[in-house]
């Protein structure tokens, strides 16, 4: 199953260069700082930011007062030279020079490959950078306004190269000021994304596709109306992806999906997409909701990326600190699908620093978090195999608090294990029926991989009435079962 490691480049480059004393790209990273990436069960890492960016993105940004706040609340002794723009305000799909180019990026793939990781970047297919140059070269890939649209909504449309253009906006947001719109019904639009999609396979495993639902044929007449031209007969996805996959068919395709389309857009293609519906619930919600949700089908739920931060969300440490956050991190390490983990998020970072920062600020390390998750992400590996089954805990009549606790099994030939999560803030107690029929007749040892504790346990009680777990707030077990 696969487990995304999500590391900034420009923040990363950044830190290694001041790390080893002299400016590092991708082509020459140490090979102990690869290493340091390639950590236990992760086995795909996601560059974000490796693009060019956009000169005329960046002095849009320079200009545009909300952002340069919401630079100075993340780094107050920012300067203009830690504005490096917006990593999804695309000037042109080759690599930035500044990261070592094509050549860099090549090797970083090489070493990735020989520790066993994938590669996958980004590709935003809903808009581009005004200084693109599909703007002059390529026009009818984009939505156009008109001069009194401009004059009227300025802050809807921007003029370039002569041509007044949207800018670039999902539907329920005000248009984001640095990009221009790409039109989704075009016929031009779709074969150029075929082929920019193909040249990034040329060069990753994987591609990490930024607000994809906002291409859906349904999704996007919402949004354009008239101004896109006609609703084509076959969808955005469905006809993009396959004609990728001719070229690259093992090219691993993640949809950055809100608004419960997840669904939707694994059956257009996709072989994951953002489970934002999970992350709201354990953030928001009580265990009942969480286990609503895992009991959606399992092809549906392998489809789900599994996540408790990344660049777009809050640090996990600061919107789950302590207990609550590890009881949530071992429920995310441990369910069905794919799973993402973001660079400083086991380190207990608190700060979300913008896209456009190439530097972010000092923190200290959380050295037990760092630790804890190790432990997690080496269980987690030897836990997610073979079958998973959810169970439903059970208490007496005069106690319900075993609604609180969340818990499911996996089944392997050679291993079995249960995890449980309390997800309340309260001490909780259940009893959980064991889906195993051979248990009956000898005593068997739980092993708690987090803490090596140990329990052991007579084999006929596991399955009726089902073992008695007993967790304290946001406590948690994964249990190897011998």
């Amino acid at each position: 199953m696969t487990v995304l490691y999500e590391i900034n480049t420009a923040v990363w480059m950044g830190e290694l260069s001041g790390r080893y004393g002299r400016r590092v790209t991708l082509g020459e990273v140490p090979g102990e700082a690869w290493d340091e990436i390639a950590l236990p069960g992760v086995d795909t890492v996601w560059l974000m930011g490796v693009w060019e960016r956009s000169p005329a993105g960046l002095r849009i940004a320079l200009r545009d007062e909300a952002l340069r706040n919401s630079f100075r609340a993340a780094l107050p002794d920012v300067t203009e030279a830690d504005i490096a723009g917006s990593p999804y305000c695309v000037r042109d799909y080759v690599v930035d020079a500044s990261f070592g180019g094509t050549e860099g990026l090549a090797e970083a793939r090489a070493e990735l490959a020989a520790r066993g990781l994938r590669l996958i970047l980004d590709f935003v297919p809903n808009h581009i950078a005004p200084d693109h140059p599909w703007v002059t070269r390529h026009p009818d890939r984009l939505i156009h306004g008109t001069a009194d649209d401009l004059s009227r909504t300025p802050g809807d449309f921007i003029e370039s190269d002569g041509r007044i253009l949207a800018r670039g906006r999902d539907p329920f947001f005000p248009p984001w000021p640095d990009v221009v719109q790409l039109n989704a019904f075009g016929d031009a639009l779709r074969t150029a994304t075929v082929d920019t999609l193909v040249s990034i396979g040329d060069q990753a495993d994987g591609v990490r596709c930024d607000m994809a639902m906002l291409l859906m044929n349904d999704v996007f007449a919402k949004t354009w109306g008239d101004r896109a031209g006609p609703v084509p007969a076959e969808d955005f996805w469905p006809y993009v992806l396959p004609r990728v996959r001719e070229r690259h068919p093992d090219l691993l395709f993640v949809a950055e999906a809100y608004w419960d389309l997840e669904r939707a857009l694994q059956q257009q293609g996709f072989d994951h997409c953002y489970d934002k519906r999970l992350y709201d619930r354990l953030l928001h919600e009580d265990a009942d909701s969480v286990r609503a949700h895992l009991g959606a089908d399992l092809t549906y739920q392998r489809g789900l990326v599994r996540f408790l931060e990344n660049h777009d969300e809050p640090r996990a440490a600061a919107a789950l600190p302590g207990a609550r956050g590890r009881a949530a991190a071992v429920a995310v390490a441990t369910l069905p699908g794919a799973t993402l983990w973001h660079e400083g998020q086991f380190e207990g970072r608190r700060v979300r620093p913008p896209v456009f920062l190439a530097r972010r600020p000092q923190e200290p390390v959380d050295e037990p978090l760092r630790a804890f998750h190790h432990r997690l992400l080496t269980a987690a590996a030897a836990v997610r195999r073979g079958e998973w089954r959810p169970l439903v805990p059970t208490g007496r009549p005069d106690d319900d608090t075993h609604r609180g606790l969340l818990a499911w099994t996996w089944t392997h030939a050679d291993a079995r294990h249960l995890v449980v999560v309390n997800h309340c803030g309260r001490p909780a107690r259940a009893r959980l029926s064991l889906p195993w029929d051979d248990l009956a007749g000898r005593e068997h040892r739980l092993t708690d991989l987090l803490t090596s504790q140990t329990y052991d346990r007579d084999g006929g009680e596991l399955t009726d009435p089902g073992l008695f777990v007993a967790l304290e707030a946001w406590q948690t077990h994964v249990l190897e079962v011998g």
